[in-house]
């Protein structure tokens, strides 16, 4: 079993760090490494306590203890921890959602044992969080988790000296075509660490179909658990069965996938799925400048968890390997997924999606596929593989915004152009290859303060 190395194990150390620290709860989708994260981060403490609720002998000392003090001294005990060590002892307490009784007393944890480090996790935490009426949301902290991101597969993978080079800004030309055929790679396979795992063993995509069937047929399951009502499970169901063969497109909720489901029960249903974080939403928004503001009355486009996975469902990975470039692979949309896949996965300490742009009238519709705020400007970012003359709706952002710069990921090596709307506007373009989007807010950065 390898051992990756994610990005949030950071984020776990600077919490380690804290003095004011607080409970920890990881969020996130089932199977995007939770467990094996904290698994890795408990290493690095001299003691350990690790529960699983799904166990009943570890559930069971949240019925027999409502108190905190003796909760806390039977758990030492069982360890075999002296109390006196409680400043070097980590407590998991994993799939908590299985006993509200331990969400609640994570208040009491922060606020009678400061000095214990405790973390929380579960693969349906976000549904126990919203009927936990007494959910302690000041005594605790959060951290998400996502499928592995590409900066995670280069390490993973050992490939340090790509990884240093994608670091730099701007790219090397050098490295250019080795990091577009692993980021090909990448986006035919996903993040999804037991996938990657099985594939960094092998090199070879031969076994891998029974690992994404497998974590397939766990969220189909899990649709289920999910539903209030008979009505619901089969409108999840349905999303669920139809949902890949949508994904980077604007969605409507009336009769959505040809259904005759109404319009309230199809997004009632969305709603259900986008809080277990198997398929988000991504709404539109008018804005042109700070802040961002979604528009819930306009159609969003449809995100599923992982790029990989929506592959495999649609039965395109054997096709994906003959091609170079990906980016107008099943209608366009597959790059423009694992594009928005990654920025969400860049988003470790808040609970954001990100939003794209729209301009629509009574003839026409104007879109841009990204719209990403850096201080007091709105940039607007296209996925593209044609010429800079062919950008018609980012032209129209820029004649209407404050400023002169904008984006195109894109295939093709990292550039600086300068050009001019069709309306007579002059900006700038920059055009970056897709394999940086974990570093665009560091490439924006750039972009600004050099063609200030």
């Amino acid at each position: 079993m390898n051992v990756f190395n994610r990005q949030a194990y950071q984020h776990l150390l600077d919490w380690k760090d804290k003095n004011n620290r607080k409970p920890l709860v990881i969020r996130g989708a089932r199977q995007v490494g939770k467990t094996t994260l904290v698994n890795h981060f408990s290493q690095s403490f001299k003691y350990e306590i690790m529960l699983n609720l799904e166990k009943d002998e570890d559930f069971r000392f949240f019925i027999d203890f409502n108190n905190v003090q003796v909760l806390i001294e039977s758990l030492f005990l069982r360890n075999n921890i002296s109390i006196n060590d409680i400043d070097k002892t980590l407590l998991f307490i994993d799939e908590i959602q299985e006993s509200p009784e331990a969400i609640k007393m994570l208040r009491y944890f922060y606020e009678e044992f400061p000095d214990l480090y405790v973390i929380a996790a579960g693969s349906s935490l976000e549904f126990a969080l919203k009927h936990i009426k007494t959910f302690p949301v000041a005594r605790v902290e959060f951290l998400y988790l996502y499928p592995m991101n590409f900066l995670e597969y280069l390490e993973a993978k050992g490939l340090i000296e790509l990884l240093n080079k994608i670091h730099e800004i701007p790219i090397s030309e050098s490295a250019h075509k080795l990091l577009l055929n692993e980021y090909n790679r990448f986006v035919i396979i996903g993040g999804m660490p037991e996938i990657l795992n099985q594939y960094l063993d092998d090199g070879s995509l031969t076994n891998l179909p029974s690992i994404y069937e497998s974590i397939w047929g766990t969220y189909k399951f899990d649709v289920e658990k999910y539903a209030s009502n008979e009505t619901e499970r089969k409108v999840l169901k349905h999303i669920i069965d139809i949902g890949t063969q949508y994904i980077d497109q604007r969605i409507k909720f009336n009769n959505f996938g040809r259904s005759n489901y109404k319009s309230r029960e199809v997004s009632e249903a969305f709603r259900t799925l986008d809080t277990a974080r198997v398929i988000r939403l991504i709404y539109p928004s008018t804005s042109i400048t700070p802040p961002i503001v979604p528009d819930k009355l306009k159609s969003p486009r449809m995100q599923f968890l992982d790029t990989g996975i929506v592959n495999y469902v649609l039965g395109i990975q054997a096709e994906m390997l003959k091609l170079s470039d990906l980016t107008n692979e099943y209608r366009g949309s597959i790059i423009p997924h694992m594009i928005t896949q990654e920025i969400i996965s860049c988003n470790a300490l808040q609970d954001e999606k990100p939003n794209f742009w729209v301009r629509e009238s009574n003839r026409t519709t104007s879109e841009v596929d990204l719209l990403i705020k850096h201080k007091s400007i709105l940039v607007p970012i296209e996925i593209k593989s044609g010429k800079a003359g062919k950008l018609r709706s980012l032209h129209q952002f820029i004649d209407a915004s404050n400023h002169p710069y904008a984006i195109r990921l894109y295939a093709g090596e990292f550039s600086i152009d300068e050009h001019t709307t069709p309306a007579g506007t002059p900006y700038f373009l920059m055009n970056l290859p897709y394999y940086c989007t974990t570093k665009l807010n560091e490439y924006i950065e750039y972009f600004v303060n050099s063609k200030k």
